[in-house]
């Protein structure tokens, strides 16, 4: 397990260092950097600096991670499966990548309304609804922040809960974020 820690904070090291150093010349974003809007998005949100490259250093840490799961975690894992929870009947489901795909598509986001998307589910056996550990990479802009679970707000179906305290509700195991600067912190 400590070798997959390691690996794994590796992985986040690694997304950081070359998304900063192809957009900064190597050095991190500064606070102003990471503020600046850069797009407002299909339902009119603003899209920040530091949320495109959030973006990008997830998708490259979690190819990282794929090829590291593949050799060191010997049951199944999950990348990106999207849940759908209801937390009062303690119900949990996948979407399929296809249902998502379309209800994107389609624009009809408000049917994932009451979903999580967690970056990594470790299993322990063949039950894809039960996590032995969760994982979701973080990468805090500026890099001198901590990381941190995301809040869900008012209008949320886990509204005044955080995404940790929901992963370990609905999967019913351990949570934990990946950070380049402290690799895994709960």
């Amino acid at each position: 397990m400590a070798d997959l820690e390691d690996r794994l904070w590796e992985c986040a090291q690694r997304a950081e260092h070359q998304v900063n150093a192809a957009l900064f010349g190597g050095r991190a974003p500064t606070r102003q950097e990471c503020g600046q809007e850069v797009e407002v998005d299909g339902c009119g949100e603003v899209v920040t600096r530091a949320m495109l490259l959030g973006q990008r250093k997830h998708m490259l840490a979690l190819q990282c991670a794929r090829e590291v799961l593949e050799h060191l975690w010997p049951a199944p894992f999950s990348i990106e499966q999207r849940y759908r929870f209801y937390p009062h009947a303690r119900l949990l489901e996948t979407v399929s990548r296809e249902e998502e795909a379309r209800l994107v598509a389609q624009g009809c986001t408000r049917e994932l309304w009451r979903t999580i998307k967690p970056d990594i589910v470790l299993h322990g056996d063949s039950n894809l609804l039960m996590s032995v550990l969760t994982l979701d990479f973080k990468f805090p802009c500026p890099d001198t922040n901590a990381p941190r679970w995301t809040r869900y707000g008012e209008k949320s179906a886990y509204a005044g809960s955080n995404q940790g305290w929901v992963y370990k509700e609905a999967l019913r195991g351990d949570a934990f974020m990946v950070s380049p600067r402290l690799g895994m912190v709960p």
